[in-house]
């Protein structure tokens, strides 16, 4: 089972549903000639529902449902709120509810494995200094599965540079240790250093990872490459390629296909730029962020970014790093580090630290977030700018806005429906 390795692409436009039908009905039989009786699929949670993944998922689940014995779902939610019943319809369809399992990346866990001192201290040049402890969902290391397949989207990502292959794993499905010192890593190395690149610090760390413990399970990676606009309608993105394997080489593949679909240049820096968050996707800045990391590079110095979410009600996902948000605000790295010194709470949560970094302008534009279900008092605490959310969507038509360039009373804007889909990069920079 372990030598699948396909791939589907297309060159000019998005994979049809009749060619997707036929890929997975092909994997599906796959699957099936290999003898598996246990199978555990590990797709993406809610805030990645536009991969279209979630539609993957359910076609592959009722290609198999007859021929498998079991078959259980791990959406691989990190550090995100769990998924309730409605989530869950809304992105897996029809499958059965009791099928899905919890990841909680705090008490689910299991000990794997050590990423040496010695290791660990090559990754961050001198930065990190003990040893790592791996800990991975205890359902991936039980022996119940003779099969796993990983599903996930590789795209520009702000910790490791390029999303998916080994991440869905080990943060996806990982524990408190391994997601903070890989986020606080991927925030020392620069997000602007690394986000669209296939190598980073944090990929060594992953790729380590992979080598030294995950390639004993029996599990496979189909990765997808996406569209940078989501379909109004559907909220999804189309699918210009799949990559099946278990090996680095069909993430390769896959990452040179996302630089190509996914970087978008702009050929001036943004003085404005307008960034739509949904409010059924995105509930915290621990989520929304994207809308900071993915267009920093386009943003120009002095300009303005305007986060417009109608969802947003908290900064963390989890309670304990919302209060660390809150605590210490978006203040930049050099106060944030100088903050993470002197602190032993913001030091027991390393990816808090990394997410102030990651969500700071570090003074060279302006953030304004508006929000109707977070005070001004709150929103000027973490030091963003306040908008009324009432008086923002007056100005900003979302429905009439288009992806990119639209003059708005007058004023040239750059609009981004979701910045979850790609990268915006200033050509120069």
């Amino acid at each position: 089972m372990r030598e699948i390795k396909s791939e589907i692409t297309t060159q000019d436009q998005y994979l049809t549903d009749a060619e997707i039908e036929n890929y997975l009905k092909e994997l599906a039989a796959e699957i099936i000639e290999s003898g598996a009786e246990n199978l555990l699929l590990i797709p993406p949670d809610y805030t990645r529902k536009s991969s279209a993944l979630g539609v993957i998922t359910e076609k592959l689940y009722f290609k198999l449902e007859a021929e498998i014995k079991n078959i259980d779902i791990l959406p691989a939610s990190g550090t995100h709120d769990p998924m309730d019943a409605e989530c869950l319809k809304s992105v897996f369809g029809t499958i059965p509810v009791d099928k899905f399992l919890e990841h909680n990346w705090r008490t689910e866990t299991i000990k794997v494995g050590e990423i040496p001192a010695a290791k660990m201290k090559e990754f961050s040049e001198g930065e990190l200094t003990e040893a790592l402890p791996l800990e991975i969902n205890k359902n991936i290391f039980s022996d119940k599965y003779d099969l796993i397949i990983s599903l996930g989207q590789v795209i520009p990502h702000e910790v490791v540079g390029m999303a998916n292959y080994t991440k869905n794993i080990v943060v996806g499905c990982g524990g408190n240790q391994i997601i903070n010192k890989s986020h606080f890593l991927g925030a020392l190395a620069g997000m602007e250093k690394i986000m669209g690149r296939d190598h980073s610090p944090v990929r060594e760390l992953y790729d380590y990872c992979q080598q030294e413990f995950l390639d004993q399970l029996p599990l496979i990676y189909l990765m997808t490459v996406n569209s940078p606009v989501s379909d109004k309608k559907t909220g999804l993105t189309e699918i210009k390629g799949i990559f099946t394997g278990s090996s680095r080489e069909s993430f390769e593949k896959a990452v040179a296909l996302s630089q190509k679909e996914n970087i978008i240049y702009v050929k001036k820096p943004l003085k404005k730029v307008v960034v739509f968050l949904k409010k059924d996707k995105f509930r915290s800045t621990w989520i929304g962020g994207k809308a900071i990391y993915r267009t920093r590079m386009a943003v120009a110095d002095g300009g303005e970014l305007i986060i417009i979410a109608p969802g947003i009600h908290k900064f963390g996902e989890d309670q304990n790093i919302d209060q660390l948000l809150r605590k210490y605000g978006y203040q930049g790295t050099e106060n944030t580090l100088k903050n993470l010194h002197q602190n032993q709470d913001l030091q027991k949560d390393l990816s808090a630290a990394a997410h102030l970094i990651h969500g700071s302008s570090e003074g060279r534009f302006k953030i304004s977030l508006a929000s109707p279900k977070l005070s001004r008092q709150e929103v000027e605490a973490v030091n963003f700018n306040y908008l009324d959310y009432q008086q923002t969507i007056a100005e900003y038509k979302i429905d009439e806005l288009k992806n990119g360039f639209n003059t708005v009373n007058g004023e040239e804007i750059f609009y981004i429906d979701n910045p979850a889909t790609g990268l915006w990069v200033y050509q120069d920079k």
